[in-house]
């Protein structure tokens, strides 16, 4: 039964964590056509975004979960391990691309001349991250229907 719930807390919540993604990447191509004036407006949505982070970990503790718990299962046991990379990979490309733009324009709060760079590294790190989530929410799924319960 723990399994059980854990692959539904898995998936759930790389699949809530997923719509923040979803919506960057989707927003991608407009964004990037934007003036200095326009993108900078636009980037005052994303205030209280970062709660997001909340389900980014909840997503990590319930996969990593699973992975230790589907271990007699070796299909859903790696599956689930790779989701939990996954998401791992998720916050170190946040970390990497995405919190050093942050830092540089305050929280969004000042837009530096040289703004084209800030934008594309801001903006192709949350699409990296949504394709990555994507890819994460796969493998929970996939290992949650590889799970035999009679292994259990």
């Amino acid at each position: 039964m723990l399994v059980r719930t854990l692959q539904y807390f898995s998936i759930i919540l790389i699949a809530a964590y997923m719509v923040p993604q979803a919506a960057h990447l989707i927003e991608y191509p407009g964004k990037m056509a934007m003036d200095r004036e326009a993108y900078f407006a636009t980037q005052h949505i994303y205030a209280g975004w970062s709660m997001s982070a909340f389900v980014l970990f909840g997503s990590m503790i319930a996969t990593l979960g699973l992975a230790v718990l589907s271990r007699a299962q070796r299909l859903p046991m790696a599956l689930a391990g790779l989701a939990f990379v996954l998401m791992v990979l998720v916050l170190v490309v946040f970390f990497m691309r995405v919190a050093p733009m942050n830092t540089l324009t305050e929280q969004w709060t000042t837009l530096p001349d040289n703004w084209e760079p800030i934008r594309t590294q801001w903006e192709n790190g949350h699409a990296i991250n949504a394709v990555i989530t994507f890819i994460a929410l796969n493998c929970a799924t996939l290992s949650a229907l590889a799970w035999t319960a009679d292994s259990s």
